[in-house]
């Protein structure tokens, strides 16, 4: 049986009032709250253990070298890679997205390569693509969504061709909170000779298991900070014969192993893609966020999430010109919604000013909105910590809040899609 009061103890933020209301955080997605464990972790290595890594024999920064190397393997096992060299820290998903795209496009594409994305993509994993194709000479393709927000399959296959080098989707959206199939999307990019990396942002911190070798993944990026971790520190997980094939995204200290005026080489992965000094406070924080998260019955937790879900969707699709986006489909915490008459910012605004923190905006998704035919949705996200009577709070607050704003903007006239995913 969760204890959720206790486990709400452990996150010391949850003292703080706004404008003198309890703090009602519905922006998971974004980004966690940290629990105490991460947070002391982080002051642990400034207080007793700041020392520089892998460039020095004195017991601090043995020590260092020491827990960067502890928490890679922690890494490792959570998702279930083969091996803990095929863990890259980052600092975020972004970059992780960022060094493939770069470093394996600019030695594998060449014109008339294709690359493919989906229409559910958050920008992180629109750009670099795109931007590679544009230097390339490439093709970006997009598989579009069906009625219900999912991805359409039959479009996937006839995308998929000899021609396509890559297939970069999320594991799960950010704007409804559907789950792909991503072993499917990778047996069929395999079968016609494509890698695929996957967007796992949004998944790792709330489905039970991430098994990239049962998921049968090339590459996985996440972020530590999405994952109850620190900010500033990502991983992208790569199958070690591929790393080893790519070269060096960033170059500098401690990735090389010779350096000369005539011709440098580099070690071999994951140090070459880790150059400079890491943010090892943040790697520190990631290792406790992952024995936090290993702690718990991260079952109990995802089917607690649903139940709130439920509950929060039920009430919602009673409210008059509501319209909700969110897929029928296997999905986690996140939902998105946007209401005839009222501007999303409007919205988030006011209930901000009652302590209740939700996502306003285009959500970095601006092509899937597009595909929604709106600019600007209200979401909320769910964390570990989300009690049932936070749900009923919100929703309680948004029938306060939507007839005055409807009052304010008699003369806005809503031009989005009424359709729910």
């Amino acid at each position: 049986m969760l204890d959720i009061r206790a486990i709400r103890r452990e996150f010391p933020i949850f003292d703080e009032k706004i404008n003198g209301h309890s703090l009602n955080y519905l922006d998971t997605a974004a980004t966690a709250q940290k629990p105490r464990t991460v947070i002391e972790a982080i002051v642990d290595y400034y207080q007793r253990g700041c020392g520089t890594i892998n460039r020095a024999l004195y017991p601090l920064s043995l020590s260092a070298t020491k827990k960067v190397d502890e928490v890679r393997k922690k890494v490792q096992h959570f998702i279930g890679a083969c091996d803990e060299r095929e863990i890259i820290f980052t600092k975020s998903t972004t970059e992780s997205i960022n060094l493939l795209a770069i470093s394996w496009g600019k030695r594998f594409v060449k014109q008339g390569d294709e690359i493919i994305i989906s229409e559910m993509e958050h920008h992180a994993n629109i750009l670099p693509w795109q931007v590679l194709c544009r230097e390339r000479g490439a093709v970006l393709r997009v598989i579009p969504l069906n009625s219900r927000g999912e991805l359409d399959i039959a479009a996937y296959d006839a995308l998929l061709s000899p021609k396509t080098k890559m297939v970069s989707v999320t594991h799960v959206s950010n704007v409804t909170g559907v789950e792909n199939p991503v072993s499917d999307l990778a047996e069929r990019a395999h079968r016609c000779g494509a890698l695929i990396m996957v967007d796992g942002a949004q998944a790792v911190p709330h489905l039970p298991v991430i098994d990239v070798q049962r998921l049968g993944v090339d590459f996985y990026a996440f972020s530590g900070h999405k994952m109850y971790g620190p900010t500033g520190v990502g991983v992208l997980y790569g199958k070690r014969s591929l790393l080893e094939e790519i070269p060096p995204f960033l170059l500098g200290g401690d990735m090389v192993d010779r350096v000369s005026f005539d011709r440098s080489t580099f070690q071999p992965a994951p140090s070459k893609f880790e150059a400079g000094t890491p943010h090892l406070a943040g790697i520190w924080g990631l290792g406790a966020a992952i024995d936090y998260l290993s702690s718990a019955d991260r079952r109990a937790l995802a089917m607690r999430e649903k139940v709130l879900l439920a509950r929060a969707l039920g009430r919602l699709e009673k409210i008059p010109g509501l319209s909700l986006f969110v897929s029928p489909a296997r999905k986690i915490g996140v939902a998105s919604f946007c209401i005839k008459g009222v501007h999303a910012s409007d919205l988030g605004t006011m209930l901000g000013c009652k302590g209740i923190a939700v996502r306003t905006g285009n959500l970095c998704a601006q092509p899937f909105l597009h595909r929604l035919s709106i600019s600007s949705l209200v979401r909320f996200s769910f964390g570990l910590y989300t009690t049932k009577e936070e749900v009923d709070g919100f929703i309680s607050s948004l029938l306060e809040i939507i007839p005055c704003l409807k009052r304010e903007e008699k003369a806005t006239t809503f031009t989005g899609s009424p359709n729910i995913l």
